[in-house]
């Protein structure tokens, strides 16, 4: 039957939603919107499963406008959904197809939000609640939202709450609502858990399934860097300098990552906001409206905090983390390419994470086409590009009178030519953003990533297994303990590079590392600056924070001060090192 549906007029919807489909653009209904309306309409059940993307909050909200009966103040549909954003983002969707049915009033519930303000609206009269399942609950126990008029109920991407572990509340609230009633669900997978809800709770379903994993991304370019890791925050300034892009999401595994990166990128001229779960609702709210509304173009976020994020002028998503699952990278490139339009992804991936990009690839049934990193000259070719243009713009736009005649009188003056002056003013202007880009990737980095394990990295380096043995300073050592352990898949090189990365110290002050089970040890100078020791602790190796700390279980004190060196980053540590004759030794990190 749907593939016969070309058109809305063909769905028995009202005048006024065919009139709002309309004026949003819409010409023809997406193959769920198609196999899910006239079931609803019917009053049937539906089991649904769908890739985010796809168009579904249509495909349940335009049958239930359809039939809400205006007169009654009770709500007459809980559409149920696992977070927050998720739950606004369907609330604005049901206003913006309701604004031709006068009197409609939609309310999204959700923890974080005001139970003051969520109570005088249920007091003065819903048609439809959209909430989460903890404040729904809430709401139930406190027996200030009745269910009594109950109609309809959608769960709306079910295997997101089952992951988030709401399943059983889903069951229990769905107890609670009249015998007599639709059910909707909705989901991208279907595990066992979700059909035994379907089976509870569902009568005879219309099943509909819509083939979309390829389509979910279809309209996406997809693209990929590899980089390393101590190279990651270089590579992504690169990318943001010569993609022309409207607004940017960059994905990262956790809140700490988000909020960094987002500091980092601010330093560097970037305006950009972090999203994550600590943040308060307000302030998420705060960042997404003005990612909406052009205020902000760079949105650094987590997987659970943008889920259901809905921004249209989202042109690029940057993976600055690969993501462990093949459906969260679906889910997060879905946030640009919106509704057919054309989208950037773009992967950073370290060279021991390609196995991650081929399961990727083999998800979306789509290649994943590799992006070298833009040079510092094509970055300064596209810097100066964009100098001419706003030139040109401003001389064609703008009525630059007094300005000639300024520069008449610096001629005068300064017995300056035009060209002259014109030369210092363009210094003058790029002064605070140089049109010479210059960073800290080595030129030859990707070339040292492409060659195989074990193969020399630099002309006389030999193979991996026949390097001399490193040698130390001598310095009076603290035994710290770090929580990556064997377990975790650490070596002594994994942490002896994320320690010399991240604190900026040489290689040579670093002494003993001992790899046990779940934790390693390893012997670095006494004077740890207090602000590296912080920063260590949230530095990552194998995915796991090193939480580092002394292992005799005092504080650490700075008792010769470092000889800090700014120019090569605030994190640099140069141990002060006391050399004694005659104690001169060799070692390598050692695995007990």
């Amino acid at each position: 039957m749907s593939s016969l549906i070309e058109h809305f007029e063909q769905l028995a919807l009202s005048p006024p939603l065919l009139e709002t489909l309309k004026e949003l653009g819409y010409e023809a209904p997406s193959p769920i919107q198609a196999a899910t309306i006239p079931p609803m309409l019917d009053g049937c059940d539906v089991l649904g499963q769908a890739q985010t993307g796809t168009g579904k909050t249509a495909a349940f909200a335009l049958p239930i406008l359809e039939k809400l009966s205006l007169s009654s103040r009770e709500p007459q549909a809980l559409v149920l959904t696992p977070t927050r954003e998720l739950a606004i983002q369907v609330a604005e969707a049901f206003q913006g197809y309701a604004r031709h049915i006068p009197g409609f009033h939609v309310l999204p519930i959700y923890g974080g939000q005001s139970m003051s303000l969520q109570l005088r609206h249920l007091r003065r009269g819903v048609h439809v609640v959209v909430g989460t399942p903890g404040r729904v609950m809430d709401h139930l126990r406190r027996e200030t939202l009745s269910l009594a008029a109950l109609r309809t109920v959608v769960l709306d991407e079910a295997d997101e709450m089952l992951r988030m572990g709401f399943i059983d509340d889903v069951d229990w609230i769905l107890e609670q609502t009249p015998a007599e009633k639709q059910v909707a669900l909705f989901s991208a997978t279907m595990p066992e858990p979700i059909r035994r809800v379907a089976h509870r709770h569902l009568r005879d379903p219309r099943e509909v399934k819509i083939e979309t994993r390829t389509a979910t991304v279809a309209t996406v370019r997809q693209r990929y860097c590899q980089v390393g890791a101590q190279h990651k925050l270089d590579a992504l300034t690169r990318v943001l300098e010569v993609e022309d892009a409207d607004a940017i999401l960059i994905f990262v595994r956790t809140k700490i990552a988000a909020t960094e990166l987002a500091e980092r990128l601010e330093a560097r001229g970037y305006p950009s906001a972090a999203l994550h779960g600590d943040m308060t609702q307000a302030l998420r709210e705060k960042t997404i409206e003005q990612l909406r509304g052009g205020n902000l173009d760079i949105v650094v976020a987590t997987d659970v905090a943008a889920r259901g994020l809905d921004v249209q002028r989202i042109s690029h998503v940057i993976n600055y983390d690969i993501p462990y699952d093949t459906e969260a990278y679906i889910h997060r490139i879905g946030r640009t390419g919106r509704a057919g339009r054309a989208g950037d992804a773009i992967l950073f991936i370290a060279p021991r994470e390609l196995r991650l990009l081929r399961a990727i690839e083999k998800a979306t049934r789509q290649p994943i086409e590799r992006m070298p990193l833009p040079t510092p000259e094509a970055i300064t070719g596209h810097r100066l590009a964009q100098f001419k243009q706003q030139v040109g713009e401003v001389f064609n736009s703008q009525d630059l009178g007094f300005f000639q005649e300024l520069i008449i009188e610096i001629e005068r003056e300064q017995e300056m030519s035009a060209h002259d002056i014109a030369a210092a003013l363009t210094y003058l202007a790029q002064r605070d953003r140089p049109f010479q880009f210059e960073d800290a990737i080595p030129k030859d980095a990707e070339k040292e990533r492409e060659r195989p394990p074990g193969r020399a990295t630099r002309e006389g380096r030999p193979p991996r297994g026949e390097r001399p043995a490193r040698e130390t300073a001598d310095f009076d050592k603290i035994r710290y303990r770090i929580d990556v352990g064997r377990e975790h898949g650490a070596t002594p090189q994994n942490i002896m590079g994320a320690i010399a990365n991240e604190a900026g110290i040489e290689g040579r002050y670093i002494g003993r590392i001992e790899i046990h089970d779940d934790y390693s040890t390893v012997d670095l100078p006494d004077g740890m600056p207090p602000e590296i020791f912080r920063h260590l602790k949230r530095v990552r190796v194998r995915q796991q924070m090193l939480n580092i700390r002394r292992l005799d279980g005092a504080e650490p004190e700075r008792k010769r001060p470092g000889k800090p060196k700014t120019e090569r980053g605030s994190n640099h540590w140069e141990p002060a090192v006391e050399r004694k004759p005659h104690r001169r030794r060799s070692a390598q990190p050692t695995v007990d």
